[in-house]
């Protein structure tokens, strides 16, 4: 049951998915599970005046991030956004496999106003990084952040600032350090090494989606040997210092709460941060992924101020902020502390 019916000030952080489908010209996992876009529907793309409706709803935003299961760039107005939302002063960033970069592409990430771009890699070789990313191809990969420096370097540019993203998992942990080495040559001094997000555990799962928790199953760094783990964590860290790079690294260990702490206190993103999928639907969180899991209905039709607000929404957030969490973020690595 609902604590009470409180009123929850509008997000200053939103992340916006310009492009549906994962079938599509983009690098992914080997698990195929989402269905929008070709060949299954039409092109999965978030409408301009879906996107327009959104940010001028969501007024309060200091930050918005482009991204979603689908290939950011592959959205033919992608730019016109980071423009749209920049002039409004709020700072954009995005993830991409950076393989649709061209030179147009790599001036207008510094003139359209993007803030950070932050890369896909999920490997130092070209063979573990083409056995994760399906389709992907390292050397162009290589050849796109140099462009990208590139550009920078000749608009004289700082932004958009440039940071590397690794999931790590049991088939590329011994390339970690050398993936520190690599983005030192490359001239980038952050990188984001994230956990698996979720497992797919809740018993509500829609069936096509049990592959990914196999795959998760058989990845997942949360039951490899801590002895195997530190030794790659501890020399990247060590390559990290002697190089300057900020180096995130999560937890491989659920964090301890004390008893009756709330899930507000181990996930406030359903009170702090918007999650939309390119057709306009309120997920709680990006680790949701895919609104036929949970959605609590369309924020460009129905009003951004009115689905935030609304029972499904308060209910969840009642209820993640409690014992007795959603199934979705008892599954889930950033509930765990895991992330």
């Amino acid at each position: 049951m609902m604590k009470s019916m409180e009123t929850v000030p509008l997000p200053r952080y939103a992340q916006l998915e310009p492009v549906g489908q994962c079938n599509l010209r983009c690098t992914m996992c080997s698990i195929q599970f989402r269905q929008d876009g070709p060949p299954f529907g039409p092109l999965a793309f978030m409408e301009w005046e879906t996107f327009t409706r959104l940010i001028d709803g969501l007024d309060t935003l200091e930050d918005l991030h482009l991204q979603g299961l689908g290939e950011p760039m592959m959205h033919p107005k992608f730019f016109d956004m980071v423009e749209y939302a920049a002039a409004r002063g709020i700072r954009v960033s995005t993830n991409t496999n950076l393989h649709l970069l061209n030179q147009r592409r790599a001036e207008r990430c510094i003139t359209s106003g993007l803030h950070a771009i932050h890369i896909s890699i999920d490997g130092a070789t070209a063979a573990t990084y083409e056995s994760i990313r399906i389709r992907g191809h390292f050397d162009r990969l290589i050849a796109n952040i140099e462009r990208l420096s590139d550009a920078r370097r000749r608009y004289g540019s700082d932004t958009p600032h440039m940071r590397l993203v690794m999931v790590i998992m049991r088939q590329n942990l011994a390339e970690l350090p050398d993936l520190v080495r690599l983005a030192h040559a490359w001239g980038i001094d952050s990188i984001f090494v994230q956990h698996l997000c979720h497992d797919f555990g809740e018993e509500t799962l829609p069936e096509r989606y049990r592959p990914m928790r196999d795959y998760v199953s058989q990845q997942t760094l949360l039951g490899e040997d801590e002895k195997v783990i530190e030794q790659a964590f501890g020399e990247a860290r060590r390559v990290a210092r002697g190089a300057g790079i900020e180096l995130r690294l999560p937890r491989t260990r659920s964090r301890a709460h004390p008893p009756g702490t709330s899930g507000r206190d181990r996930c406030n993103w359903p009170w702090t941060g918007a999650y939309v999928s390119y057709q306009g639907l309120a997920m709680p969180c990006c680790m949701v992924s895919t609104p036929d899991r949970i959605n609590f209905g369309n924020m460009a039709e129905l009003g951004v101020h009115d689905v935030w607000q609304s029972l499904p929404f308060q209910e969840f957030r009642s209820r993640l902020d409690s014992n007795d969490p959603p199934d979705v973020c008892r599954s889930c690595s950033l509930y765990h502390g895991t992330f």
